[in-house]
């Protein structure tokens, strides 16, 4: 469909081009320049972490953490409030899934109902800070871990450069992954990135990454020594050429997260006038990166009213997210309808909507034109 509004647009600049440009004139290294390292390096020092280590996904990325910090054979809380991904991984490591409540704040993971589920078989916590919103709970599932134990490894796929306070989001765990997928704050299309304070965790990371193998000083390519191979790996690298794109991304991070917080007050201007919805609002000292725009609806059938009409009226919007736990490959596991009552009802009433940096005054205004006729016809 030829959308007026899309729910989202990439960002880009003239120099984004000129990055990915330099890289292909270049004529080599663009499997393992030396971009890649800076791209990383540049993440380690904006989250505040010793390393960062890049991926050709955000998916590759979390799946990298779950097997260097070893959670095969045990159990990994996670939200069913969540792309797929997030509960994925932990099977693809070997673990198990053990799916929690949300909270309907930012629509993390629920800190009272994890800790609930905590077993002597449970190893590591995975919270979600959902559509650049730092979860509200992360501090407290933070202490939950240490008093029991456990991990904690931060799924900040959405939410590059929120803070609460002055932590930024990435730096509450012990890893720690983002992802620069085509509708993230930053992107390079498909990538991801991991941050920890752990050499042990960055080492065995590195040898996930790519192959097993042991890398020379020169890299592989450019180097005529042989490489030993110590455990069976995976080729989930980041391209030099995607990196290049990243470091021209990131040097506009402050200004992309201002134009969406931007956006996002417009936004919260227009539709606080509007009664039958509520808005996600920012915490006491949150600062949210608005990755996405969401509202929540009194219940499912005014929901996909709203969304059918906005449709009609050329505008995108999608549902993020139904609960992982009544997917197909989980439901029959985790006990199917009913298990996470909260999250069910959550789930039914959720509704993102357009928000992306250079989204107009006039395609605000028509959006908020569009749900004020929704809600004057009901």
């Amino acid at each position: 469909m030829d959308w007026r509004i899309p729910l989202f647009k990439t960002y880009w600049e003239d120099d984004d081009i000129e990055a990915v440009d330099s890289v292909i004139k270049r004529g080599t290294y663009w499997a393992t320049g030396p971009e890649i390292e800076q791209f990383e390096r540049k993440i380690a020092e904006f989250i505040g972490r010793k390393y960062a280590l890049s991926f050709n996904s955000g998916t590759s990325a979390l799946h990298t953490l779950l097997l260097a910090h070893n959670i095969r054979d045990a159990e990994v809380i996670v939200p069913s409030f969540t792309f797929i991904a997030t509960a994925n991984a932990v099977v693809l490591a070997g673990g198990k899934p053990v799916f929690a409540e949300s909270e309907s704040n930012t629509l993390g993971l629920d800190a009272g109902d994890v800790e609930s589920r905590i077993t002597k078989r449970t190893k590591a916590i995975v919270p979600l800070h959902y559509g650049g919103f730092p979860s509200r709970d992360i501090k407290a599932l933070r202490e939950i871990a240490n008093e029991h134990g456990l991990l904690v490894i931060e799924d900040a796929a959405e939410s590059l450069g929120a803070r609460i306070g002055k932590e930024m989001v990435g730096d509450f765990g012990d890893s720690a992954m983002f992802s620069f997928c085509q509708n993230k704050v930053i992107s390079t299309g498909e990538g991801g990135m991991i941050v920890t304070d752990s050499e042990l965790i960055y080492e065995k990371a590195k040898l996930i990454r790519s192959h097993g193998r042991v890398e020379s000083t020169d890299g592989y390519f450019a180097s005529t020594k042989d490489n030993d191979y110590i455990e069976a790996g995976y080729n989930f690298r980041m391209s030099t050429i995607l990196a290049a794109l990243g470091l021209s991304q990131f040097k506009k991070l402050e200004k992309i997260v201002a134009m969406r917080r931007e956006r996002a007050d417009w936004l919260n201007k227009a539709l606080s006038k509007i009664d039958g919805m509520r808005i996600m609002k920012e915490l006491p000292d949150h600062h949210s990166v608005y990755q996405m725009y969401t509202i929540l609806l009194p219940d499912e059938k005014t929901r996909d009213g709203l969304q059918s009409h906005l449709t009609k009226r050329g505008i995108m919007t999608k549902i993020y997210f139904n609960p992982v736990h009544l997917k197909t490959l989980y439901a029959s596991k985790c006990g199917g309808v009913g298990t996470l009552p909260r999250t069910e009802k959550l789930s039914k009433t959720v509704l993102s909507l357009p928000l992306y940096p250079d989204l107009s005054r006039a395609d605000t205004d028509y959006l908020k034109n569009s749900i004020g006729e929704f809600f004057e016809r009901k």
